[in-house]
């Protein structure tokens, strides 16, 4: 019996990677585990986006649950640490994985799991993009799960008396099915992917005109948090950088398409030097201007 038991710990020794994450204070009852500016890959197992946690009093919420069943794990027992509360909910802010394939471990929690109506839609992959990009130690455990609950447009309700307001930007975005969530007691907003810091942010599953008209909704909230799905910047000034990115982007595209330029010559011309050394600039700046060239084009079509 004891050399079985020894045989189960190492092959699930041998099955597992150490994420190392900490917990970041973002005030006194929201802690975030902020994700690497970094494509996900073996050697940081997809630990790439934020998941974050908030005290509401008898339970925690989560705001995206991770890349995988062990990065759920570990994250969770490191704010077990700080309090030992059980998981309510869980909100996916969008239906990349990155965000999402965490559900997997609070589902064993008896966690309520909540997203956007595209989830109802979402086929289960037999290999997911995560899977394809990190080692199969750390993946191991991980399923998809979907959430259970949807919003089509709003959601609000409680927790332990605190009011949660989930909204669902409605139109395409930085998807085609953005939340973002507001918690009036902790006055924060939790923005997913709407909101990028310390990356450049993609446009491959966007729409700039909508992803802009999505930030200026935020901007106009009267919070002191503002936390996206990557990066570290919380405060009220975190829009800016994704903000004035995608602003400065669609202006020079603009000019350049309405002087005639084909889009060639555009997706070399808009340089944006000022963003030259901000990671993912060289792998996915082109990619964004060639998005919103062909966007614009067949808007004055």
């Amino acid at each position: 019996m004891k050399l079985l038991l020894l045989s189960i710990v190492l092959v699930n020794s041998l099955l597992s990677f150490d994420y190392k994450l900490q917990p970041k204070e973002v005030s006194k009852n929201i802690y975030c585990f902020f994700g690497l500016p970094e494509v996900m890959d073996k050697r940081n197992n997809g630990n790439m986006a934020n998941s974050c946690f908030v005290n509401m009093g008898t339970s925690y919420l989560v705001i995206d649950s991770g890349p995988t069943f062990q990065y759920a794990t570990q994250a969770y027992e490191k704010m077990k640490k700080i309090k030992n509360l059980p998981v309510s909910y869980v909100v996916n802010t969008h239906v990349h994985d990155d965000h999402w394939l965490g559900n997997c471990f609070y589902k064993t929690q008896n966690s309520k799991i909540i997203g956007s109506a595209a989830f109802k839609e979402l086929p289960k992959l037999s290999v997911t993009r995560m899977q394809r990009r990190i080692s199969a130690e750390a993946f191991h455990g991980t399923t998809q799960e979907f959430p259970t609950i949807f919003v089509d447009k709003e959601k609000i309700f409680d927790i332990n008396a605190k009011t949660v307001d989930i909204k669902s930007v409605n139109h395409k975005a930085h998807t085609n099915s953005d939340l973002f969530i507001y918690i009036p007691s902790e006055n924060v907003v939790f923005a997913g992917d709407l909101v990028f810091n310390e990356r450049v942010p993609s446009l491959r599953d966007g729409d700039i005109d909508g992803w802009l008209q999505a930030l200026r909704e935020i901007k106009k909230m009267d919070v002191k948090y503002i936390i996206g799905g990557h990066g570290d910047v919380v405060g009220k000034n975190a829009v800016n950088f994704t903000y004035n990115y995608l602003f400065e982007l669609r202006a020079q595209v603009k000019k350049l398409l309405d002087a005639g330029e084909d889009i060639g010559d555009v997706v070399n011309d808009v340089v944006m030097p000022k963003y030259k050394n901000v990671p993912f600039y060289d792998s996915i700046h082109k990619q964004n201007v060639e998005h919103v060239y062909r966007t614009l084009e067949w808007e004055d079509e």
